[in-house]
């Protein structure tokens, strides 16, 4: 089926630009075009759409504006804006109705990634309730803006150090909790860090930012209390899962950007159940009582109750955020690998034994909670061998409590 695509810019030569660029894309796109907010908003009172793209600037009613509108008609578009470099303050005073960014000017094969990686990622969701609740939720898919200002900080020619500690020390809760990370036995420091630089020389811009995003995304989602519900457990399990995988990656020879995927994957791969827990508390309350009453997984609870697991839920929101593929295919498939394209070690693999190492050494867990190993799976690529090394290497580990 193909995917309908409107493209919004007040600039004529812009919108004939946009259609030569993509009209490779006929075949699987029905795109359209408009050159106001108005003339929008008025093809999306006649048809659907499946993304939006919008320019930011544009006279009477901007981009940030239409998408605004966008979200409460159509809170299941996906709603991208295309901006400058001098409309980033606009941005960041705005977070919120748009999905993802992309700086202008962009090129053809960027603008296609985005696009239909945003299609097949909504196809994750079946559920048209569901997707419209991920799209159309403020607190959850709007990329937090501290993690903005470090992704351009980040993807400028000469990323500063400096610079990115500067940006952390803004927020004294965020300094706060970097420090004690860093300070923990999961990164191995062995002298006490006080300063946010000594913080970010050390862990490196990468690690960094999934870790600014990270506690960015759990302080967001603590707004309510489910009995047999807690997002210091979670948490804990999450920083645990990230390190874990981290560290298979190293034992396994794996380049740096490796080791960083795998340990935003496992630092974010429950990030579907902060959505729904902090979302839908009732909801996700009754998934809890029937895991438990029934004797069941918290998957199989949640498929019952919602028709989608965390799992997908947590990819489908990065994928919009626009973050890695590695990483979104480490939290789609972390409890099924098999389902997953992987033929050899990725840093899925490493995230989906992590996760299983991480919950062996939690407490409070019921059997029927803890999730296992697919041995068949990893036996099929030929790194079941490897388990053994891997667990061990976790049981070795000092655990936090946060």
């Amino acid at each position: 089926m193909k995917r309908r695509i409107l493209f919004v810019d007040d600039e004529p030569k812009v919108l004939q630009g946009l259609q030569r660029m993509l009209r490779s894309m006929r075949h699987e796109w029905d795109m359209e075009f408009a050159s106001t907010g108005e003339e929008a908003l008025a093809r999306l009172d006649q048809t659907s759409f499946d993304v939006v793209v919008s320019d930011v600037r544009m006279p009477i009613m901007n981009g940030i504006q239409l998408i605004t509108t966008v979200k409460q008609r159509s809170p299941q578009t996906v709603r991208i804006l295309l901006s400058g470099q001098s409309d980033q303050e606009m941005i960041l005073g705005a977070i919120g109705p748009a999905h993802q960014y992309l700086s202008k000017p962009c090129d053809a094969n960027a603008l296609k990634t985005t696009i239909s990686r945003a299609c097949a990622l909504g196809e994750l969701l079946e559920n048209q309730r569901l997707k419209q609740v991920v799209t159309r939720i403020d607190s959850i898919p709007a990329v937090p803006s501290l993690y903005l200002e470090l992704e351009r900080e980040v993807n400028v020619p000469e990323p500063s150090i400096e610079k990115a500690a500067a940006i952390i020390s803004q927020d004294v809760g965020m300094t706060a909790q970097i420090l004690k990370l860093v300070n923990s036995a999961f990164f191995g420091t062995h002298q006490h860090m006080s300063d946010p630089l000594q913080a970010v020389l050390f862990l490196g811009l990468d690690t960094l930012k999934t870790l600014v995003l990270g506690i960015q995304i759990f302080h967001q989602s603590i707004d309510h209390a489910i009995p047999g519900f807690s997002y210091d457990r979670l948490w804990s399990h999450s920083v645990r899962t990230g390190d874990y995988a981290r560290k298979i990656v190293q034992v396994e020879h794996g380049e740096r950007r490796m080791v960083e995927e795998a340990f935003a994957g496992g630092l974010l791969h429950d990030v579907g159940v902060l959505l729904l827990a902090s979302q839908l508390p009732d909801q996700y309350e009754k998934t809890l009582t029937l895991a438990t009453s029934q004797r069941i997984s918290l998957e199989e609870a949640e498929l019952s109750v919602f028709g989608a697991t965390h799992a997908e839920i947590g990819a489908y929101l990065l994928g919009l955020w626009g973050l890695g593929t590695s990483i979104v295919e480490s939290v789609a498939f972390h409890h099924s690998p098999s389902k997953s394209l992987a033929t050899s070690f990725v840093p899925l693999i490493a995230v989906h034994v992590a996760n299983v190492l991480a919950a062996e050494t939690s407490q409070a867990i019921r059997e029927e909670e803890e999730p296992h190993i697919d041995r068949e799976f990893l036996d099929h690529i030929g790194l079941l061998d490897r388990v053994a090394e891997w667990r061990q290497l976790a049981e070795s580990e000092e655990t936090i409590h946060t």
